[in-house]
C-alpha cells in the first residue's frame, strides 16, 4: 500500500509547468465561487469535486494515470451534483467514465508504465467511426432522456454526454485525437453549466470549472505530452528512471 501511494505522489511530478499553474488558478477561482455563495453541502461538494476533477484532467493532459483515482473521486461529486441538478445524463457521464477510463486505467499495467510512449494518432477510418459514434450517441441519449426523465434540458444534457463519453473512450484507447473531442465537450459543458446556474438549478463552481477544461484542452495542443514531442521525450525519461529505481 506505501508503494501505491508512492506511485501516486510519483504521478503528481513531472508535469508541464502549465498545469501546475492552471491547477493553482482554478482553485482560487473556486474558492472565490465558494465564498461568495451560501455553505451548504451542495456547494461544498461541488468545490471539493471542481477540484479533484481539474486535477484528474490535468494528469490526463500530463500522461499521468493517476487520473484514475482522481476521476472515480471527483466523479462521485459530480454525481451528486448533476442529480441535484436533474441533469441526468451528466450522471451516466461520470458513471461512463469511471466504466471506461477510471476503473480501467487502475486496473490497467500498460496505462500504469510509461504512458508517454503509447501515444496515437487517428486514421481516417477512425476519425469517421469516432464521428459517427458521437452523433448516434447523442440522438439516442437526447431522446431517451426526455422520454424517461424530467430533465429540463434534455437534448443540451444530451449534446455534453455524448462528446465526453466518446472522449473518454477515445482517452483509454491513448489516441491524442481524445482533445478535439475534449474541446467540445468543455464547450457543451460551459453551455450545459450556464444554462442550470441561470435556471436556479446549479452552482456558477460548474460553469468555471468546465471554464478551467476549456483552458486545459487548448493547452493540451501545445505543452501535453499528446502533442509535444520534447515534453514526451523528457517524461518517458523520467519515467523510465523511476522505474528502474523501484
Amino acid at each position: 500500500m506505501l508503494n501505491y501511494f508512492n506511485f501516486l505522489l510519483h504521478q503528481l511530478k513531472g508535469w508541464p509547468q502549465q498545469n501546475y499553474y492552471l491547477f493553482f488558478f482554478s482553485l482560487g477561482c473556486q474558492t472565490m465561487t465558494l465564498v461568495n455563495q451560501p455553505i451548504n453541502l451542495l456547494t461544498v461538494i461541488t468545490f471539493i469535486g471542481t477540484t479533484l476533477g481539474v486535477l484528474c484532467i490535468l494528469s490526463i493532459s500530463a500522461a499521468k494515470s493517476v487520473n484514475g483515482v482522481l476521476g472515480i473521486l471527483s466523479a462521485l461529486c459530480f454525481i451528486y451534483v448533476g442529480y441535484s441538478a436533474k441533469n441526468y445524463l451528466s450522471i451516466g457521464e461520470q458513471i461512463a467514465y469511471m466504466i471506461t477510463l477510471d476503473i480501467p486505467v487502475l486496473l490497467s499495467k500498460e496505462w500504469n508504465h510509461n504512458m508517454a510512449s503509447k501515444i496515437r494518432k487517428f486514421t481516417g477510418k477512425i476519425w469517421v467511426i469516432a464521428i459517427i459514434s458521437t452523433i448516434i450517441v447523442y440522438f439516442i441519449s437526447g431522446y431517451l432522456i426526455q422520454r424517461l426523465t424530467d430533465d429540463p434540458r434534455p437534448w443540451i444534457d444530451a449534446i455534453a454526454f455524448s462528446i465526453s463519453l466518446s472522449a473518454g473512450i477515445i482517452s483509454f484507447l491513448r489516441y491524442n485525437n481524445q482533445y478535439f473531442w475534449w474541446l467540445a465537450s468543455g464547450l457543451a459543458q460551459m453551455v450545459l453549466w450556464y444554462i442550470s446556474f441561470t435556471h436556479g438549478s446549479a452552482s456558477l463552481a460548474m460553469f468555471v470549472n468546465s471554464s478551467v477544461y476549456l483552458i486545459n484542452d487548448v493547452l493540451a495542443f501545445t505543452v501535453s505530452p499528446w502533442y509535444n514531442k520534447k515534453t514526451r521525450e523528457n517524461m518517458q525519461q523520467m519515467e523510465e528512471e523511476y522505474y528502474l529505481s523501484h
